[in-house]
């Protein structure tokens, strides 16, 4: 196991790097005392009760009342569903005592990182109306295959291009030459994302919703699916 991508992953639900280290600690050996779990832990007898105590607060952990006191895990996957449950709720309440304001999505929008822009693509292709246009190699479509599936058994439009076999029911897939790490996105003729994503790439693209930039990918990638319809009927000659 990889302990530090764990404990990364446990930061993500509200724990410090110390408590996400003794949470595993737990997991792993079941119930210990906080003298144990500091000797397992490699850490202070003091640092060991005070994420002990994090974890019982937070509910990642259980107090036992034994002769000495001892602490046993919340499973995992109950842990992870309690804050989940409880996020999702949080957020509904904060939809709807937001105030009315607008968000200022006008301009040319930079994105970077792979985690952010492969948030922004699932999103966007969530929250299509009518129809998405996506360009990629095809080692990454499997990334965005759900969010695509779920679009596609909505009989909503999806045009796929990608550079290697890539069967999906309901969706138009054409097949180009090597895309490289290029990606290039339009959902609903609104909106378009383009630029560089995946392993070993800058991981950078321009979003926006500017009426003359939608329109240029637009053009750009008719063309692109014109000059596949073509070569495909040269081969079949």
């Amino acid at each position: 196991m990889d302990e530090q991508l764990f404990a990364g992953y446990l930061l993500h639900f509200g724990l410090t790097r110390q408590e996400a280290l003794v949470y595993q600690k737990l997991l792993l050996k079941g119930k210990q005392t906080g003298y144990e779990v500091a000797k397992e832990a490699g850490i202070s007898r003091s640092n060991a009760y005070s994420s002990l105590a994090g974890l019982v607060e937070k509910g990642a952990a259980y107090l036992v009342e034994e002769s000495a006191k001892r602490y046993i895990p919340v499973r995992l996957e109950e842990f992870c569903e309690n804050c989940i449950r409880r996020m999702k709720a949080e957020e509904e309440w904060m939809v709807r005592n937001l105030p009315e304001g607008q968000v200022d999505e006008e301009g040319y929008i930079t994105i970077e990182g792979e985690a952010n822009i492969r948030d922004k693509v699932k999103n966007l292709i969530a929250s299509a109306k009518e129809r998405v246009y996506l360009s990629c190699a095809v080692q990454v479509l499997g990334e965005f295959q759900n969010e695509l599936k779920q679009l596609a058994s909505e009989e909503k439009k999806v045009v796929i291009i990608t550079d290697g076999p890539f069967g999906m029911d309901g969706a138009r897939v054409y097949l180009t030459e090597d895309k490289g790490k290029q990606i290039g996105l339009i959902t609903d003729s609104k909106y378009v994302l383009s630029g560089e994503y995946g392993k070993g790439s800058m991981n950078t693209c321009l979003y926006s919703g500017q009426n003359n930039f939608v329109l240029v990918f637009k053009t750009a990638l008719a063309n692109e699916i014109k000059l596949i319809e073509i070569c495909r009927g040269e081969e079949g000659r």
